[in-house]
């Protein structure tokens, strides 16, 4: 999950997420976060497959603003 500058959470799924942020803060991918930059890597996890993590995904993308944050201040 990634903190774009205004402020707004975008959660996706990546193998290697530190090289996903640089990517989006390079304006390759998302058209959210290329409007966004610059965005900061704020909490992530780790599966073990592609299935499960976007099933993770789905769940975490239905939440609202609040419960989003208070898994990353866990």
């Amino acid at each position: 999950m990634v903190r774009c500058r205004d402020g707004t959470l975008y959660t996706g799924v990546a193998t290697d997420p530190r090289e996903r942020v640089k990517k989006h803060n390079w304006g390759v991918g998302a058209k959210f976060t290329a409007a966004r930059r610059p965005v900061e890597l704020i909490w992530s996890e780790k599966f073990p497959d592609y299935r499960l993590a976007r099933k993770r995904e789905a769940e975490i993308k239905s939440w609202a603003l609040a419960t989003k944050l208070r898994l990353v201040e866990q």
